[in-house]
């Protein structure tokens, strides 16, 4: 029987498992002449092999590149953003929520940018943080189809434990790279993620025919571009081309740090540079709370917010600090200085709060979860800054109770949030199989929960 898992044709696939998942350990474990390893495909052997020299982590997540309002931007201009229909209809017919695969489409650099398919899959597969979003080149999460295939500019399956982080030995994979039809650079990559039907040969023909027909879709649409350039271009030599407006393009990024700090941080990111203040409790309420109402705020209401309805001169107060965080932000960040009548942001002021938040809605409990270092600025009193903090908590709560795998549940149950949470340790009770050696502490803190004496 030809075994899927290995180069070795005489075992059974089963056992050919075993020995690519003891082959990854010894590698990992630093044995790289360990014999196991000369009976790896040599495409995976290799790919394991430039990911121990990059420190790809074999258990780490991977990067969130993107956050929710950069992705939007970013793909709206991207060139595959045009043929995503055609991905649609030739990767994911009849009733895409049921397809038992998920369709990842990704950029050059490895960034997935649409993760589109079967909704259970997209469930389980955004846990190992396979989100919109997340960057999934080989040097970020190690051997993986869409990074691998753009590594190696062809069409790659890499199966279960042949992948080099072991969050992803669950899944199978198929992707190939998308090239410019014209100057044949890449321009992204195309994935099939799923479970045994991910990584068939006829998966394989598919999502190769796939690419072929974007890149002659993406061909056809240039050339009749040019040919309505050209001729508007005739109808109009009489005359100057007008010019098109210029677009000052916004390259700095901000972000607030507020989970599980007491003074948070303000992170300012620009070409070729990055710098970090901290703030004092009130400028993080106040950034915090713009940065949460983004339409702007009138000086009553953001009094409100911050100090309480019942602050008495809150107005008078609000003024006073207003003006000192203008002057602590001329000094670290001009662009963020808020202007005023109403109260707001002249820019996007980015929060790892609400990153949590857009990770959650995008079902990457796994990430959220890591993503949550504690409470929102947990000594303040706030209100603008409680209602965030109760926001992140439910949010993360109830996602993880509806959605999320029993890891990511026993993660939660370890956390400050979830320690005490009775109702999410009977969850995992009733998740764990009746033997496993998980059981016996859950069922002690419940003992002690529903009997404190």
């Amino acid at each position: 029987m030809t075994s899927p898992w290995s180069a070795r044709f005489e075992v059974a696939p089963a056992t050919s498992r075993l020995l690519i998942e003891r082959a990854h350990d010894e590698l990992v474990a630093g044995n790289p002449e360990d014999h196991r390893l000369a009976d790896i495909r040599p495409l995976v052997r290799e790919s394991w092999r430039r990911s121990l020299q990059s420190f790809v982590g074999a258990e780490d997540l991977p990067p969130l590149d993107l956050s929710l309002a950069e992705l939007e931007q970013y793909r709206r201009a991207h060139p595959l953003a045009s043929v995503m229909d055609m991905v649609r209809a030739l990767l994911l017919p009849g009733t895409p929520e049921d397809s038992g695969v998920a369709v990842a489409v990704g950029d050059a650099a490895g960034r997935l940018l649409w993760v589109e398919g079967d909704r259970r899959v997209r469930s389980l597969t955004g846990d190992m943080g396979f989100v919109e979003g997340a960057n999934w080149s080989e040097d970020a999460v190690g051997t993986a189809a869409p990074g691998t295939a753009l590594r190696l500019d062809r069409s790659v399956q890499i199966r279960g434990a042949e992948h080099y982080n072991r969050l992803v030995q669950p899944w199978s994979c198929t992707a190939a790279p998308v090239h410019d039809p014209e100057t044949r650079r890449i321009l992204g990559v195309i994935d099939v993620t799923g479970e045994a039907e991910a990584v068939t040969p006829q998966a394989q023909l598919l999502v190769d025919a796939t690419v072929r027909a974007v890149e002659g879709e993406l061909l056809v649409a240039r050339l009749r571009a040019r040919a309505e350039e050209a001729a508007r271009a005739a109808r109009s030599s009489s005359r100057p081309a007008p010019r098109s407006p210029s677009r000052a393009t916004e390259t700095d990024r901000f972000t607030l740090r507020v989970l599980g700090r007491d003074r948070a941080l303000l992170e300012v990111a620009r070409e070729g540079s990055e710098s970090v203040t901290e703030l004092s409790q009130r400028h993080a309420e106040l950034l915090l709370v713009l940065a949460t109402h983004r339409q702007g705020l009138s000086a009553e209401r953001l009094g409100d917010l911050v100090y309480g309805e019942d602050a008495g001169s809150s107005a008078v107060t609000l003024r006073a600090e207003m003006v000192r965080l203008r002057r602590a932000l001329d000094r670290t960040a001009p662009a963020l200085v808020p202007a005023s009548r109403p109260y707001r942001l002249p820019v996007d002021l980015e929060t790892d709060a609400h990153q949590v938040l857009s990770l959650l809605h995008r079902g990457a409990h796994r990430v959220a979860l890591a993503a949550f270092h504690g409470d929102v600025l947990p000594d303040s009193v706030a209100p603008g800054v409680a209602e965030v903090r109760e926001t992140v908590r439910t949010a993360l709560r109830d996602a993880l109770l509806t959605e999320a795998s029993i890891d990511v549940l026993l993660a939660f149950a370890d956390t400050d949030l979830g320690h005490d949470d009775v109702e999410l340790l009977r969850l995992c009770l009733k998740m764990l199989p009746a033997r496993s050696p998980k059981r016996a502490p859950l069922v002690a803190r419940l003992e002690r929960l529903d009997d404190p004496s």
